[in-house]
C-alpha cells in the first residue's frame, strides 16, 4: 500500500526564499528513485547523497519505489538544499522517524555521504520566507546556524548530523533553538582627514554620500581618486538591522559569507576590474546569480579606470541606476536583485593620464577614449569633478585640513533624517527622489530660479539633467539646514553637474596636434 509523507521545505529564487512542500510516496514494485517538479541537477543527484546517508546513520531501507514530488512543479528548483528534507521524509514515510516532529517545521540542508548536514547558500533569505510565510520553525546546517538566527520571528535550530536531526525529531535529544541576535553595524573604514587636498572632491564626496548621489571622478594617476572613494563607505550611516539582513542575503545567495562574518554589518564597497563581464556586473548565469551591481546594494560600486570598462558593459547599468534592481531573465524564470547602489567612478582625462602640456595623446585618441562613456551614461552621473594633481605644499601639510570622516558623518546623518522627514520614510534619499516629486519638494527660491534658468540655457541641459541638478541643489541645501534651495545651492549644483574649466579645456576641440 503507497505511504505518502509530506515535509515542509524552502528554496532560494533570485535573492527570495519561496516555501516547497517535499512529498515522497514509497509504494512496492521496482526500485526506482525519481524526483518531479523540475529539478535541476543538483536535486536529481540527491538521491545519491540521501541514500548513502541514511545507510551511514544506521538506517538500511528494503528497495521500493520512492517518488519524490517538489511543489509547486511549475517552478525550476536548484541546489542541494533538498537533500535533508528528502532524507526526513523518506523516513517518516517508512515509519523510521516520529511524524509529530515534522509539523509547522521546514528542513533545509546539504548531506554528505558520511551522514553530515552541510551549509547551504541563502539561508538568511529561507529564514525570511520561513517568517513570510511559514512555518515558524526551521532546522538548517550548523553552518549556517548565525546568519539563519539573525532574523526574528523564526525559531531556527542548527544541526551537524542526519543522526542528530533524527534524534531530536523522536525526542531522544533535547534542544532549543538559537536566540535571536540583532546585527550589531560596525565602521571600519579609512579616514577622510589623511587625503590632502582636493577640497572641492571632498565636497563633492559629502553631497554624494548625503543625498546617495553617483558621482565621476576626472584627474590625472595619484591625483586621489581612489583614496576617495575608498573612504565613501565611512562616510555613510550605519546600516540598521533591515538593511543588514538586505545585504546579507545577497551575499548569501551569491556564496560570499565566511564563518568570520556570517551577518554583513558593513555598508559593502565593490571595486571590480575593467575587464569584467556584462553578466559579472549586472548577474547572471544558470540559475542567476547575483553580479557586481547587487553585492553593492545599500553600499559603493567603485569603476575604477571608468572608459576603460566594455561600452556595451557599461550601457547595462542605465537601468538599474534609475531603478534600484535589475531583472535577469532566462527561458523557465525571470529573476529580479536589489541593486540601490551609489555608483563611483574613476577616469583619466585621455590614455596617457597626464593631460596639459605633457600630454602625448593626440586629438583622435583623446576622442576615441571619451566616446566610450555614452551620454545617456554620463546624464545618469549627478556629479561629475574634476580634480587637479596635489601639490607639494598640500602634500608636506603635516596638520589635516580638521575634515575628518566623524565629522562629515555627523553632517550626512542629520542631512539624511531631514530627507527622511520630508519623504516620511526612514530611508527616503534625495537621489531616488521620483520625477513627478521634484518640482514639489525641491522649492527654489527666485534667485535661485532665475539661476537655474540660466544654467539650463547655457549648458543645454535635458529634462533628466534638471531634475538631477535639483535634487542635488536639495541635497545641497539639506547639508546647510535650509528649507529653500537658494541661488548658492544651485551654483554649486551646477558647477559640481558641469565640472571645472580645468577639465573642459582638455575637450579634444580645444587641442591640436
Amino acid at each position: 500500500m503507497p505511504v505518502l509523507a509530506v515535509v515542509d521545505s524552502c528554496w532560494v529564487h533570485g535573492v527570495e526564499g519561496k516555501p516547497v512542500r517535499v512529498e515522497v510516496k514509497v509504494q512496492d514494485g521496482l526500485p526506482i528513485f525519481t524526483v518531479v517538479g523540475l529539478p535541476a541537477g543538483a536535486v536529481r543527484e540527491s538521491k545519491e547523497r540521501v541514500f548513502a546517508a541514511l545507510a551511514q546513520t544506521g538506517f538500511r531501507l528494503s528497495p521500493r519505489r520512492v517518488t519524490v514530488n517538489l511543489a509547486p512543479a511549475d517552478l525550476p528548483k536548484s541546489g542541494s538544499g533538498f537533500d535533508l528534507p528528502i532524507a526526513v521524509a523518506l523516513l517518516a514515510a517508512r515509519e523510521r522517524v516520529s511524524r509529530s516532529g515534522l509539523g509547522g517545521t521546514a528542513f533545509v540542508g546539504e548531506l554528505g555521504l558520511d551522514g553530515s548536514v552541510r551549509p547551504v547558500r541563502g539561508a538568511i533569505a529561507l529564514a525570511m520566507s520561513c517568517r513570510e510565510h511559514g512555518p515558524a520553525r526551521l532546522f538548517v546546517p550548523h553552518g549556517n546556524l548565525i546568519e539563519a538566527a539573525a532574523v526574528p520571528g523564526v525559531e531556527v535550530m542548527g544541526i551537524r548530523t542526519l543522526r542528530e536531526l533524527i534524534g531530536i525529531l523522536d525526542g531522544d535529544i533535547g534542544f532549543r533553538p538559537q536566540r535571536h541576535r540583532a546585527p550589531v553595524a560596525v565602521l571600519r573604514c579609512p579616514d577622510l582627514s589623511e587625503v590632502r587636498g582636493q577640497g572641492l572632491a571632498k565636497r563633492a564626496l559629502e553631497i554624494a554620500a548625503a543625498g546617495g548621489h553617483s558621482l565621476l571622478m576626472s584627474g590625472p594617476p595619484g591625483s586621489g581618486k581612489t583614496m576617495l572613494a575608498k573612504r565613501l563607505p565611512g562616510l555613510l550611516p550605519p546600516l540598521a538591522e533591515s538593511e543588514c539582513l538586505e545585504v546579507t542575503r545577497v551575499h548569501s545567495v551569491a556564496g560570499l559569507l565566511d564563518s568570520e562574518e556570517p551577518v554583513k554589518t558593513t555598508r559593502p564597497f565593490r571595486a571590480p576590474h575593467h575587464t569584467i563581464s556584462a553578466g559579472g556586473l549586472i548577474g547572471g548565469g544558470n540559475p542567476p546569480r547575483p553580479g557586481e551591481i547587487s553585492l553593492a546594494h545599500l553600499g559603493v560600486l567603485f569603476l575604477d579606470e571608468f572608459p576603460e570598462f566594455g561600452r556595451q558593459v557599461l550601457e547595462t547599468l542605465r537601468q538599474p541606476i534609475e531603478s534600484g534592481e535589475v531583472h535577469i531573465a532566462r527561458v523557465r524564470q525571470t529573476v529580479t536583485f536589489p541593486a540601490r547602489f551609489q555608483l563611483i567612478a574613476a577616469m583619466n582625462p585621455c590614455p596617457c593620464g597626464m593631460a596639459g602640456d605633457n600630454c602625448v595623446c593626440g586629438v583622435r585618441e583623446i576622442t576615441r577614449y571619451r566616446v566610450r562613456l555614452s551620454g545617456p551614461l554620463l546624464d545618469r552621473i549627478d556629479l561629475q569633478v574634476w580634480m587637479d594633481p596635489v601639490t607639494w605644499d598640500e602634500l608636506a601639510r603635516t596638520r589635516a585640513d580638521g575634515t575628518t570622516s566623524g565629522t562629515v558623518l555627523q553632517r550626512v546623518i542629520e542631512a539624511r533624517a531631514r530627507q527622511a522627514a520630508r519623504f516620511g520614510g526612514d530611508h527616503g534619499l534625495n537621489a531616488l527622489l521620483p520625477a513627478d516629486r521634484v518640482m514639489k519638494l525641491c522649492r527654489l527660491d527666485p534667485a535661485g530660479a532665475r539661476l537655474l534658468d540660466e544654467g539650463v540655457r547655457r549648458y543645454g541641459l535635458s529634462a533628466r539633467t534638471v531634475h538631477r541638478t535639483l535634487r542635488v541643489a536639495r541635497t545641497i541645501a539639506d547639508l546647510g539646514g535650509r528649507s529653500d534651495i537658494g541661488e548658492f545651492d544651485v551654483a554649486e549644483a551646477l558647477r559640481l553637474r558641469a565640472g571645472s574649466g580645468s577639465r573642459d579645456a582638455l575637450s579634444p576641440a580645444g587641442r591640436t596636434d
